[in-house]
């Protein structure tokens, strides 16, 4: 859906002023963002922009059968839009709110990011608690520390950097179930956790160090944006922070986002694997 729409919307918006959000002078216009089915549309809230709107959606549905979940649909207005202009009677979307998180990610980070991450401490835990009731061999607990519990916070850790109380919290979770417990009490650990995330080659068991493999995934994000810089989020991002630099010398700056933040963070990481 979200394709035909949004190719609708940029040959209409000439004439209607669809012109979608730019959070910069030189930032490129944004319209509309697509993840797997989800599409999310960007306008002003003007009448104009909500007829264009959904003039373009009822085309596509009376050409594709297809039609909006209004149900399902939610529209969100900027802090700055005044009550009197929030007028929901053109798209027929009455569900006014943002979610608490969107496809796993937080949608609102503060200053305290603990509360913010919060329910991956609580996701690792709830998989560790059902596992320890259960007499698991040694390859069976490492199958699922690799591929279960270590898997949970990898989505939002190349988004964000994780605060190193909660990273240490999860390893130490993942300790004492590979560990495990004798009559309440855990086990002796034979070998300092250090040893045991190296590589099986280096004689450790291959699990990953939290915040090392966080810090990992920024880097990858860093590299993304140094290796494909007409892409909209390296724009949109060099317009913002980085302007009359690159990205490499780019400095954190006032007042930054979070994201750029860890982006920071893994640019530090990736200058100490690039050979000049």
């Amino acid at each position: 859906m979200g394709g035909s729409v949004t190719s609708m919307l940029k040959e209409e918006g000439a004439d209607v002023g669809v012109q979608g959000i730019q959070i910069s002078r030189t930032a490129p216009k944004v319209n509309h963002l697509l993840f797997v089915d989800d599409s999310i549309l960007f306008f002003k809230a003007a009448a104009t922009n909500a007829r264009a709107v959904q003039e373009s959606l009822s085309k596509y549905c009376e050409a594709s059968g297809q039609k909006v979940s209004l149900a399902k649909s939610s529209i969100f207005f900027s802090k700055r839009c005044r009550q009197t202009i929030r007028d929901k009677s053109i798209t027929h979307v009455e569900n006014e709110s943002l979610n608490e998180r969107y496809l796993g990610l937080p949608t609102e980070v503060g200053r305290t990011t603990n509360g913010a991450f919060k329910f991956l401490k609580d996701r690792v835990w709830n998989k560790v608690q059902g596992w320890i009731e259960q007499t698991l061999s040694a390859g069976g607990k490492e199958v699922l520390i690799k591929s279960v519990a270590q898997a949970i916070p990898t989505y939002t850790m190349g988004c964000f950097r994780l605060p190193r109380g909660l990273c240490d919290h999860i390893n130490s979770l993942l300790r004492k179930f590979w560990w495990g417990s004798k009559r309440g009490e855990r086990k002796t650990s034979w070998v300092a956790w250090g040893k045991i995330v190296q590589p099986k080659y280096m004689g450790g068991l291959g699990f990953r160090d939290i915040e090392m493999f966080n810090l990992a995934l920024l880097a990858r994000q860093a590299w993304r944006l140094l290796t494909k810089p007409q892409s909209i989020c390296s724009q949109i991002l060099k317009a913002v922070y980085f302007p009359s630099s690159e990205l490499l010398n780019a400095s954190v700056g006032n007042n930054p986002s979070k994201t750029w933040r860890a982006i920071c963070d893994g640019i530090d990481v990736l200058k100490q694997g690039l050979v000049k």
